[in-house]
This record gives structure tokens, sequence and C-alpha cells, in this order.
């Protein structure tokens, strides 16, 4: 990895050509039919990590090793304790005037055993509180079967690289959609199964493992199995009688060639990153792209390997996948430059290899505090074309897109990130892209993964030194909810703080 990391800094002085394109920095009417909302996820916000029967998640095991493995040590233990504050968080969706809210389940809050013999129902109450209290103010629940967090059980069974993983999360699918069902309409199965995946390839996510070009295509191959199978379910048990929308969150950030020998380069990446879950769902004829198949068997026979190490989706699996998502739930944060490289062939066995292509940002990019995180609103335009044209215009529900800074409450750079990047999509939706909801994370500060809270994403600021995890209104929290009141996106509005945050009643 650390040979890696060389190539990517040599690759960022070579910089060509930038495609970008301007933007309207003028007043813009939303349009009526567009949602708003906000997100977070339950690992990152609930606390309570082991209370009223809850059990351990693969993140409670990851935070607590020894040494920690997190900045700061950090842990989500607490975290904002949403798990006994839900009122509050309620205050703040009606305080925004949010249109809907997007949260996660502890699939071990609900199943302690991570199967379904066993239902906590104190752990279904907190759920069914925080439901019963968003409806009670004609806010809309968001539900995310998967974020990330699950039961360390399971991993310990192999996790998202056994097969019998797509079972059981049918059967966690099925036990939710009974509870909750009859008052959420829009469910998420899986959140960014490529994050997912490289905690199994590359140590970026829980639970760590370092098994790259073996686990994670495995890994990807059981995700879409697992999503299929709900989808489907919700559609044959479910739907007619609940009446909701189900569909999949796909991670996909924009990849732009470096120069104009670099297009093939930034098409394969996007496809290793995005087009390998995004294809077999939303494309006309399903399966992997045919890029990525063809790379992975080239390079694992040239390796000795007597099969492909990317398996194969059968006909009838390409058969059952294809078409299962109402909509493309869509993250995006960012743009990357796209710089073909030929890695050695008796270089280990990783991704990047079989992709021979690397992502990289020139660091004159503006950046937040995530060094990751440039602001590159063009791309977000870019992303949400490409998913018009490479897919035949799915519905979009964009259910993240955020901005991290320091702790404050003025944080004009947040604000600069929403009006661009909202600006862009506006663009898109101008040219005929399909957009149904932007969904801003986050809602308010929370455990950011392997960052802890060294990153704060809130339009909201929560007080981690205060027993009580005071919630405090950003300068970008004025400015959004602002934004809703008056359905328009304002490049000159200034908010007087000093009125505070009322609640609009709804």
């Amino acid at each position: 990895m650390l040979a890696v990391m060389r190539l990517v800094c040599l690759a960022s002085i070579l910089v060509g050509h930038i495609d970008s394109r301007e933007f309207r920095n003028e007043s813009r009417i939303l349009p009526p039919h567009l949602l708003f909302g906000a997100a977070t996820a339950a690992y990152q916000i609930e606390g309570a990590w082991n209370e009223d029967g809850k059990s351990e998640s693969i993140w409670d095991r990851v935070t607590h090793l020894k040494p920690c493995v997190i900045a700061n040590c950090d842990t989500g233990d607490v975290a904002d304790d949403s798990y006994h504050q839900y009122k509050r968080d309620v205050e703040i969706m009606r305080e925004l005037g949010l249109d809907f809210y997007r949260f996660s389940l502890s699939w071990t809050r609900i199943l302690p055993t991570s199967f379904p013999d066993q239902i906590n129902e104190k752990g279904v109450q907190y759920y069914n509180n925080l439901i019963n209290e968003m409806l009670k103010h004609n806010i809309q629940p968001m539900v995310t079967l998967s974020h990330f967090d699950i039961p360390q059980k399971l991993q310990d069974l192999g996790g998202w690289i056994n097969p019998y993983i797509v079972e059981w999360f049918t059967d966690y699918s099925r036990v939710v959609f009974n509870l909750f069902g009859d008052r959420v309409k829009y469910w998420v199965t899986i959140n960014e199964p490529r994050e997912v995946c490289q905690g199994y390839g590359m140590q970026t996510m829980a639970p760590l493992l370092n098994y790259s070009g073996y686990a994670d295509y495995i890994c990807a191959k059981n995700i879409l199995l697992a999503h299929a199978n709900a989808y489907h379910l919700y559609n044959d048990e479910f739907r007619e009688a609940q009446g909701g929308q189900i569909g999949i969150t796909l991670s996909a950030q924009w990849y732009e060639p470096e120069s104009e020998n670099e297009v093939k380069s930034a098409d394969d990446l996007l496809q290793f990153e995005v087009g390998i879950y995004a294809n077999p769902i939303f494309s006309k004829l399903g399966d992997f792209p045919s890029v990525v198949k063809e790379k992975v068997a080239a390079k694992s026979q040239m390796q000795g390997f007597p099969r492909s190490r990317l398996p194969e989706l059968t006909p009838e699996e390409i058969d059952f996948v294809k078409g299962s998502s109402d909509f493309f739930g869509l993250n995006h944060y960012t743009t990357f430059l796209a710089y073909g490289l030929k890695f050695p062939l008796e270089y280990p066995t990783f991704y990047y290899a079989d992709i021979e292509v690397l992502p990289y940002q020139p660091d004159d990019w503006n950046s937040s505090v995530s060094k990751w995180l440039k602001v590159v609103p063009w791309g977000f335009y870019k992303v949400l074309t490409k998913i018009r044209e490479e897919y035949n215009n799915p519905p979009v529900f964009i259910t993240e897109n955020g901005y991290a800074s320091p702790r404050g409450l003025i944080d004009d750079d947040r604000i600069n990130f929403y009006r661009t990047y909202i600006n862009a999509m506006l663009d898109a939706i101008e040219d005929g892209s399909d957009v149904r909801a932007y969904t801003a994370w986050s809602l308010m500060d929370n455990f950011e993964w392997m960052n802890g809270y060294t990153e704060r994403f809130g339009l909201y600021e929560v007080d981690y030194e205060s027993p009580e995890r005071t919630r405090t209104p950003r300068k970008s929290a004025y400015v959004y909810k602002e934004m809703l009141r008056t359905r328009t996106l304002d490049y000159h509005y200034e908010p007087d703080m000093s009125l505070g945050m009322n609640v609009d009643d709804n």
C-alpha cells in the first residue's frame, strides 16, 4: 500500500487539462417535486452500544480494539446519544423544515442474536418512537436496513463473504418490513457496497480485513444478491399492502480523465468503482461490466489462477438482480482524476492493479477538513449526467451530499459547498436527469468511521464534552432552512443567527 501511495503522489504532479463547467451564480427556483432531507446512520449517532439488549456490531468490535485504530481512539459508545434524545433530533428536523429524514437501523439492536429467533422489544420501541414522532410532524422516514454495522456474530462466520449472508439479510429484512413497513414508505437496502467491500479488501472500514482482489469481489456479488433478495421480498410480499419504494444506495464519485489520453482510464475506473454495483441492477443487460470481467480474468490467468478472482453471476442471478431497485440512491461528495498505470505482474494481488488506473486529486483543488473531499461541483453534474445516459435515466434519490468543517458555528465553506453542488444538481435536472430527492449529510456532527469525531459534517454542531450532547445550529442550518422555506437557492441570503432557529409548525 505504501508503494501505491507513492505512485499516487507521483501522479499528482502530472496534471493535464481538466474539464470543468461554469455554473450560474444567481438565485434559482427549486423544482416543486424535489424533496429535501438530511441523513445520519445508526452507529454514528445512537450511542447506547450495549444497552437494552443490543448486541455487538462490527463497529463496536473495531472501535474497542487495543491498540485503538480510530482517530483519537474515538468510539460510538455514546456518540450523539440519539437513543435517548430522539425527540431533540426530531425537533431539529422540524426547525429545518425537512420533508424527510434518512436514518439507518441497527441490526443488532433489533435482532440481538443476529437471527429472527429473538426480537428485542426495547430496540423496536426506540425505532417506533422515532418514526412516530417524525410522522406526527409530517416528516417522512427514509430507512436504511444496513449502513456498515452488521452483527459481529455474522462477521465471525465470514460476514459479507459468506454466501449465507444473503439468507441472513433477507430474514432480517422480513422482520423489519413487518415491524415498520406500515409507516415507512422509502427503503434503502444497503448503503455504499463499495465501501462495505473495501472493509474486506483494503482495511479502510470494518471489519479491517486485507484480502484485496479476492474478498472485495466476493463481497460485491453477495451484496448484490442480498439486495435483490430483499427487493423481491418487499415486491412480492409487502408492496401491495404497504405501498412503499425500495432501492439501494451507491457511492459514486466522478473520475475525470487527467488528459485526453486517459479517457479510457477514467471510464475503466468508473466501471470498477461504480459500475460493478450499478450495471447488474440498472443496465439493460445486467451483469458486471465487461471491462471488469475481462481485466480481472486476464490478470488472474497471468497470475496462475485457475479461474477469475471475480465470481461469475449466473444467467439466473443476472435476471434476478436486474431491475431490482425503484430508484438509484446516490451518495456523492467529490471528484478524482484518473491516471493509467501498469503494475508489474509480480505485484501482490491488488484491486487497483486489476484496474491499472489510479485516482488522485491535485493539491491545489479546494478541500475541506477531510483532505479527500475536494470541492468540485462540476463532477456532481457529470455523475448525474452519466447515470442518466448510461442507465436510461432512472429516478435518482441523492441520499448523501455534504462537507466537513472545523468546529464552530460559522461555516461559510459548507454553505458554499451546498450552494454550488445544489446548483450543479439543478443544471442536471434542467438537462433531463430525473432527480427526486436531495439529502444533506449530515443532520448533525457524528462519528465519522475511521476518522472518529475529527471531521464535522453536521448542519448542527454537537458538543461532545457535554453529557447532554447539545445540538446547536450552524450558519449552514439557517441557510438550508431558508432554502427549503422559500424553495429558492439564493447565493446572497445572509441569516440573522441572533434570532435563533424557530420551529415552523407543519
